[in-house]
Parts: structure tokens; sequence; C-alpha cells
């Protein structure tokens, strides 16, 4: 089942297969309010912080293999969000496009740029060696970050360059990154009060 608009720019999905299942509602006009459960902590914990700091509202319930690993239940979890992020923007007419946030947890430091430009492409870079390597929470592998942003990126036909800036402990890395990248999108998906045109000299993202 592909995502579908509800009403406004909200749209849902459900996404069943033999690893997992994923059902995601977002409404990119919310208030930041969210209910999380993917049976990774860490992961709720991030995904409850992209939602607050986007002002997106996002529920979110997936279950799969996670006695096996956690990688399937968390990269089918983006694969949703980015489609159904797709799917809410509709034809982005009167959307700013374009946001950028550079946002510190203590010690570590994350810019997220973001182009909703029809164009899926992720640029990752500056995390420390070693950091793919860490579990975090008991659940959550630091090489998960980069799978999440690509997932959602190429599912939800986004740019996102992240740059880590700098940072010591694992679980600030990732979520410097989370929040980066949120207030990235806020700022991207947000009306433009200037225009209600699609923000682009083609017409079209």
């Amino acid at each position: 089942m592909g995502a579908e608009l509800i009403s406004g720019r909200i749209a849902q999905m459900e996404r069943v297969t033999s690893e997992s299942s994923v059902k995601v509602r977002m409404d990119l006009d919310g208030t930041g309010t969210s209910n999380i459960s993917t049976g990774v902590p860490f992961y709720d914990h991030m995904l409850t912080a992209l939602s607050r700091h986007s002002l997106i509202d996002l529920d979110v319930e997936a279950s799969g293999d996670t006695h096996i690993d956690v990688h399937h239940t968390v990269e089918d979890t983006a694969i949703v969000l980015g489609e159904v992020l797709r799917v809410a923007l509709g034809d982005k007419r009167g959307i700013r496009r374009f946001g950028n946030a550079t946002i510190p947890l203590d010690e570590a430091l994350a810019q997220a740029v973001v182009d909703v430009s029809g164009r899926p492409y992720l640029v990752h870079s500056g995390e420390p060696e070693g950091q793919q390597y860490h579990l975090i929470g008991g659940h959550f592998t630091g090489s998960m970050t980069r799978h999440v942003f690509e997932a959602i990126t190429y599912h939800s036909g986004i740019c996102l360059h992240m740059t880590l800036l700098g940072g010591r402990d694992p679980h600030h890395i990732v979520e410097a990154q989370f929040k980066a990248f949120a207030r990235a999108l806020r700022d991207a998906v947000e009306s433009d009060p200037r225009t209600d045109e699609i923000p682009s000299t083609k017409g079209a993202l």
C-alpha cells in the first residue's frame, strides 16, 4: 500500500513485509505532537525529537524482527516516513523549499541543509571513525543514522546535506543530527507568506 493523502498536508501509509510492519501518519502543519513506538527505544527518542523540533505531528507504530537485528525495523520505518513526507508535501506550492540549521548538543554540533527539490540526494559527513560501531541504548548502532537519512531522502525526494561539525559522545552525535534535520526540514516545508507559487523556475518540483 502506498502513502495516501488524507487532507491538507496530512498523509499516512502502512507497509507490511516479512521483516517488519510499519504504520505512519504525518501532519506537516502540526505542533510537534508525536506518538512513537518502534520497539527500538533510542530510535523512538530520535523520532520524538524529529517531530518536536520540526513541528510535524507524527504517529509511528512499527514492529519487526528486532530479535535478529534492529536494522530492518529502523530502515523500513524511515522508508515509510519518506513516502509519507513526499505525499504530504503535494505539489510543494507555496513552501519555502530550503532550510538550514546548525544545532548543538553539548559538545556535539551538527549542520543540516535541506532542499525539497524532488531529486533525492544525501551527503553525510563528519562522523568520527568508529561512530558506526557504537551501540547506543543497547540496540541502535551508529551506522543506522546514515541509513535513516538515506531512506528518508530517497523516498521523499529531498536533498539533504548533513555535516557533523564536532562531537565525542555517540548519543549526542546522533541526536544533534536528528535535531538539525528537524529544524532544517521545518523551515523547508513551511509556507512562504510572500508567494503561493511552486518555488522553482521549472514550475515543478
